[in-house]
């Protein structure tokens, strides 16, 4: 005779989600002596898809600072193991590898699955995730930079000036406390200021609109709040942010600004134009480019604590 069953509780055990983080899985090694980490989850809200980050940490002894890479692709779409399709993975990622830095790719909520400032806890998210395993990965949770393109460079940058600006940019996705703060940012062509882009992208589908939940004119608040430019006069991080001067899609207007309020606060930006460039650097040779911001990455990054 079968017993009754116990009393229903809800959620059931196996639904559950565990305020923190589990703690990441043995990784793979190489034949060239690389730890890889594929899929470890940072995040978990129900209804919506874990977000995952892929850690690729290079051969050698001692804990090596780490470069989160953010993909670009609008705030709509794209994904974590995927450069721009002008760019090979070997080229970007292995390149931070081959410097003795360690990778880590991440994924983070489209503007349709959630609007701003959903995207930036992500990141935050991943930034306390290898901070509070650092020991368990084999990297230096003291020395993280941030890297993007497009969508991913407008984030990065925003990672970068919002380290210390308090919950409400910061979130409580995956591990909810812990600082967020980086030792430089690399932005490729990222957007800097939401507003401008009301004239700027005149497209019915304007990804800024979905982005916002709504046009810059109608939350100027919350535009502010995701723009680069509104906290460039705090104490922020080294700035390298490169831009095709031919860039149609976000002019390289934005990224001179940016820079010039972040020189104008005393901070350390500078900004190199790729004459003739369209976004994602058509037009133009990569190589040469991930070579400098890979240099500028290894050099802040390896400092002195």
């Amino acid at each position: 005779m079968e017993s009754e069953p116990g009393p229903i509780t809800w959620p059931p055990p196996e639904l559950a989600v565990a305020p923190v983080q589990l703690p990441p899985a043995a990784p793979a090694t190489g034949a060239d002596g690389v730890r890889r980490y594929d899929g470890l989850s940072y995040a978990t809200n129900s209804g919506y898809r874990p977000r995952l980050l892929d850690l690729s940490v290079p051969a050698g002894a001692g804990p090596v600072p780490v470069v989160v890479w953010i993909h670009g692709g609008a705030w709509m779409e794209g994904d974590r193991r995927y450069p721009p399709p002008t760019v090979s993975a070997d080229l970007l990622f292995g390149s931070l590898l081959r410097a003795g830095l360690a990778v880590a790719t991440i994924d983070y909520r489209h503007a349709r699955e959630a609007p701003f400032p959903a995207q930036l806890h992500d990141v935050k998210a991943a930034i306390r995730y290898l901070r509070h395993y650092a020991g368990t990965l084999g990297i230096d949770g003291t020395r993280i930079g941030v890297w993007g393109e497009s969508a991913g460079g407008h984030l990065a940058a925003l990672a970068g000036l919002t380290g210390a600006a308090g919950p409400a940019l910061d979130g409580t996705e995956g591990i909810a406390e812990g600082d967020t703060a980086v030792a430089a940012v690399v932005d490729w062509y990222g957007v800097a200021d939401l507003e401008s882009l009301l004239t700027e992208w005149s497209d019915p589908g304007n990804p800024a609109v979905i982005f916002l939940g709504g046009t810059p004119a109608d939350r100027p608040r919350l535009a502010a709040a995701a723009s680069p430019v509104t906290y460039a006069h705090t104490p922020a991080p080294p700035f390298l942010l490169i831009h095709g001067t031919a860039d149609t899609v976000v002019p390289f207007a934005h990224s001179e600004r940016l820079a010039e309020l972040l020189r104008a606060a005393g901070n350390a930006a500078e900004v190199v134009p790729v004459p003739g460039a369209e976004h994602i650097f058509l037009n133009a040779d990569p190589a040469p480019l991930v070579a400098r911001s890979v240099a500028f990455l290894a050099h802040h990054l390896r400092r002195p604590r």
